[in-house]
């Protein structure tokens, strides 16, 4: 398992865009993802949760990935986030 915080790197925060990036990455492999933020557990195959749980650009968010390919997908995650979901 891996848990690990990363930093939401656009100014916008998770809207529709980055929160649809973050399925599709998720949607790609078979690690169970999952993200903490202020006390809500959002899945990682969730746009509504994501763009639902007032994720605000300069937030940190835990990330948990847990599976046969959890550094994989977390690895894919961390560049996209790192990347400000292209909106940098």
């Amino acid at each position: 398992m891996i848990k690990e915080t990363l930093r939401v790197n656009n100014t916008t925060g998770l809207h529709a865009r980055p929160a649809s990036a973050i399925v599709k990455i998720v949607s790609k492999h078979h690690a169970k993802v999952e993200f903490l933020f202020k006390d809500k557990v959002i899945k990682g195959k969730s746009v509504i949760g994501l763009m639902t749980a007032g994720i605000t650009g300069g937030a940190s968010v835990e990330v948990i990935c847990d599976g046969p390919d959890e550094q994989g997908v977390y690895s894919d995650l961390k560049a996209l986030f790192d990347a400000g979901f292209g909106e940098k």
